[in-house]
């Protein structure tokens, strides 16, 4: 597949491309293929993906699977459940064979469909409660503003390993109250399992996934066994209400450590990534920035537009239960689907301008946090995250900048950064 051009700023629309011609951009989308990505599709997908937006909108991929760019065409994937199935066993056994990856990756919420899927989301929404959420903002607060003064003693930060990956730790850390001494191993568990769902898996990936999701259900075990005999509040305490169940309706023993690593993994890394774009995107587009800082009630909706903009989760995954028909294309049982978040939060067709940030772009109807009933079970409590973090970094260092080259996560499937060097004073 050629390789699109690296563009860092604004300046140049990431979604035009404007170096390639129409044949050329037509010729990138015929010859995609989301298994063999160049290294600066990784930098930047979006030319690539406006190249499939304008010309295979429902791609057919070399190994028999569609990529799907387009906004309506993943929501019609994400609230027809019957017909597009979230049960990854049949594509997983290939690529992990019968190991802790596996076993975890199709025990998990967010890869199954009911009534396992019904049963977790249930537990977990009903920790999850406006109120509870609330409840929060007040911790939520004092840890953000102890991180951003802890920073302002230092002549050089790192956006993401002091700040942005620090938060959701802290946050998810609490709702299943995980020892504070014991929360040291919990990003790199996460980068480690959440490395391995790229969608070709190096050999270093699949050991470091493995032994991470060993590591963490050795943990959990014993956590679990100190939750049993000291139950915490289950309104407040997800761990405690997974453990209790609802209504006579408990969860195995592996399915409850499956979805505790879930629940610290997924929380952990779509805020990170949130948190960490949000900033930079910030510094790409000074103007909007100025706009947030001169008034500060725009947080709300500069969060949703940080959300479409640089979606924390890129890639999704479903495959036909049956005969189907989206975009136009029939397709047969067995049929694996791409979803492309990345794609469908820059259609034009849904939202004018795509390419450009603004914190104020009203309607926003993205798909950060997917769709139907897999909608992100926990968008309220990420959305607050993002709200406080961003706000009040804004309000501390109004001046902060660039110190260095900000470095990739190198994944396609999320989208966020490893480190991005700064000064705040």
């Amino acid at each position: 597949m050629p390789a699109p051009p690296v563009q860092n700023s604004h300046s140049a629309d990431p979604m035009k491309a404007p170096d390639w011609s129409e044949d050329q951009a037509r010729e990138i989308a015929s010859a995609f293929d989301p298994l063999h990505l160049s290294p600066e599709f990784y930098e930047n997908p979006y030319p690539t993906y406006r190249a499939l937006l304008t010309h295979s909108p429902v791609h057919l991929c070399p190994d028999g699977a569609y990529f799907l760019s387009r906004h309506a065409d993943l929501l019609q994937a994400y609230r027809d459940t019957a017909s597009f199935s979230s049960d990854k066993k049949k594509e997983f056994f290939p690529k992990y064979g019968d190991s802790p990856l596996f076993e975890h990756h199709t025990t998990s919420l967010v890869f199954n469909d009911p009534p396992l899927h019904t049963r977790v989301r249930k537990l977990i929404v009903g920790a999850l409660t406006p109120r509870a959420i609330t409840s929060m903002e007040p911790g939520l607060v004092r840890l953000v503003d102890d991180l951003l003064d802890k920073m302002a003693d230092r002549d050089q930060v790192d956006l993401i390993d002091d700040y942005a990956s620090a938060i959701p730790v802290e946050i998810i850390g609490n709702l299943l109250d995980v020892p504070h001494e014991e929360r040291a191993p919990l990003r790199d568990w996460s980068l480690a399992v959440l490395g391995a769902l790229e969608a070709v898996l190096t050999p270093e990936q699949e050991m470091r996934g493995n032994k991470a999701v060993t590591e963490m259900v050795d943990y959990l075990k014993g956590l679990v066994a100190r939750r049993r005999k000291n139950p915490g509040d289950p309104s407040v305490d997800v761990l405690t209400r997974l453990i209790e169940g609802e209504d006579g309706d408990r969860l195995s023993e592996m399915e409850l450590l499956q979805n505790c690593i879930f629940l610290l993994n997924a929380g952990h890394e779509t805020t990170t990534n949130l948190i960490g774009n949000g900033l930079y995107t910030l510094l790409e587009w000074p103007e909007e920035m100025a706009r947030l800082k001169a008034d500060p009630g725009l947080i709300g909706p500069a969060i949703e537009e940080m959300l479409r903009f640089e979606s924390s989760n890129q890639l999704g995954n479903r495959i036909t239960t049956t005969d189907v028909e989206i975009g136009g294309m029939k397709m047969d049982p067995d049929t694996r689907i791409w979803l492309c978040i990345g794609a469908a939060n820059r259609d034009p067709e849904q939202f004018p301008d795509p390419a450009r940030f603004d914190i104020s772009r009203k309607p926003n109807r993205h798909l950060a946090f997917g769709g139907g009933p897999h909608t992100c079970a926990g968008l309220s409590l990420a959305r607050l995250e993002g709200r406080i973090a961003i706000s009040r970094f804004l309000a501390k260092f109004p001046d902060y900048r660039l110190d260095g080259a900000p470095v990739r996560g190198g994944r396609a499937r999320f989208r966020g950064f490893l480190s991005i060097p700064a000064r705040v004073c």
